[in-house]
């Protein structure tokens, strides 16, 4: 590619981000949702957040794509721990210590 189809194309991605942006924050900034979409758009993290660990769980690209045991209990104990105490923070910590407990057992 020439210097001119990297600067249009740079420069056409950053117009579509600011639109996007601007669509929710310069429009809808100052306004109040209306209730129906309000609700709806709470379920949006609880959508995504596993849509972005479950691959590096099921395939994780430390091990190269194959399925890792550490990993796996790793996240049945975050899972487990988050859905008791309600905490994200000892979700995590609780995450990590099993799966470095695990990979320094395994190891």
């Amino acid at each position: 590619m020439d210097n001119a189809a990297i600067w249009t194309t740079i420069f056409a991605l950053g117009i579509g981000t600011f639109l996007i942006r601007f669509s929710f924050l310069g429009l809808l900034g100052g306004r109040d949702l209306p209730e129906w979409l309000t609700r709806h758009l709470r379920y949006v993290p609880v959508a995504v957040l596993p849509g972005l660990v479950a691959p590096l769980v099921v395939w994780p690209e430390a091990t190269g794509g194959q399925a890792d045991l550490a990993r796996s209990l790793a996240a049945l104990t975050a899972l487990s721990i988050g859905a008791l105490t309600r905490s994200v923070l000892s979700a995590i910590f609780g995450g990590m210590a099993v799966l470095y407990g695990v990979q320094f057992v395994l190891s």
